[in-house]
């Protein structure tokens, strides 16, 4: 067996209606798949050529604070940290800046961790 690729990124939430205002309205994701309903279902956003998805389903698939993370490159780092703001999120790891890019944590609202990631021009 090869793996030749990742299929996709998918995230356990315990409430989709909540979990898609935080993804859609906050972060501004755009639903490219929808399966289910608000009660058991899943959302998939395409990011490029990758797949972020949000599910509520099996008992067994949890959230979890401790678990994976996801980082999602934005164009605009400060416009992004802005909407986190507006938003009413709480930065686990205000943004910092290093020589190659400028990064933040939040937490969705079942504590699974995002981060906010602006790659630096090459110098």
């Amino acid at each position: 067996m090869k793996i030749t690729e990742i299929a996709f990124v998918c995230y356990p939430v315990t409430d989709l209606k909540r979990a898609r205002k935080f993804y859609e309205g906050t972060l501004g994701l755009t639903e490219s798949r929808f399966f289910g309903n608000d009660e058991m279902g899943m959302v998939e956003y395409d990011i490029g050529p990758h797949t972020l998805a949000i599910g509520k389903g099996a008992e067994q698939f949890k959230p979890s604070a401790g678990g994976g993370a996801v980082a999602l490159e934005v164009d605009d780092f400060d416009e992004a940290v802005k909407r986190v703001r507006d938003g009413g999120y709480v930065f686990v790891s205000e943004p910092w800046d290093t020589p190659v890019c400028n990064a933040a944590v939040i937490s969705d609202p079942d504590g699974n961790t995002v981060l906010i990631h602006r790659r630096k021009p090459a110098a």
